[in-house]
């Protein structure tokens, strides 16, 4: 049997492969490598961490970017193949711990309308449907839900045991960042 896939910090040289699943997730609105490069760059107000398997292989990301009392997830992706493993969950758990640490109240995010999946994730830990961003999504047009998550209200998540929750660090950054 596989190991599940460990989480670590996101590194400026996991941005290549990382734009492979980006693609395969997303094709129609996928994030450019100078998108992930501008997150990267700030390490004080961003949280990257990048899931991988027992080859070294990516299998998931996700993202956070904190402002004043509040947080931001910016994406989650797991790969294909993974779906329904729990993976997508000890990423938002891993996001949700990095906003409790910056002392967030609330922690919002932005999902399709058509993604039902990843909804039912956001429900599970306590994000509620805040309201709709039309056309959101380009160049589909597809609207976004727009979702926040009350920390003082939401238990704090736990992690498959099998996870190791990234340690934040600022090696990752590009230079000057």
């Amino acid at each position: 049997m596989d190991s599940a896939p460990t989480l670590r910090a996101m590194r400026w040289w996991d941005i290549a492969p990382l734009l492979v699943l980006e693609h395969d997730l997303f094709p129609e609105d996928a994030w450019s490598e100078g998108m992930f490069w501008s997150e990267l760059a700030e390490p004080e107000t961003h949280h990257y961490v990048v899931a991988e398997d027992a080859s070294g292989t990516i299998a998931g990301y996700a993202g956070l970017a904190v402002a004043g009392g509040d947080a931001d997830v910016q994406t989650i992706g797991v790969r294909r193949d993974l779906w329904g493993t729990g993976l997508g969950a000890d990423l938002l758990a891993d996001l949700l711990s990095a906003a409790r640490a910056h002392g967030c109240g609330h922690v919002l995010l932005e999902v399709r309308v058509d993604n039902v999946r990843a909804q039912r994730l956001y429900e599970r830990f306590g994000f509620a449907p805040l309201g709709i961003r039309r056309g959101y999504y380009q160049p589909a047009n597809v609207d976004a839900l727009v979702m926040r998550c009350d920390l003082s209200r939401t238990p704090v998540p736990s992690a498959a045991p099998s996870s190791a929750a990234a340690s934040p660090d600022s090696n990752g950054a590009p230079a000057g960042g």
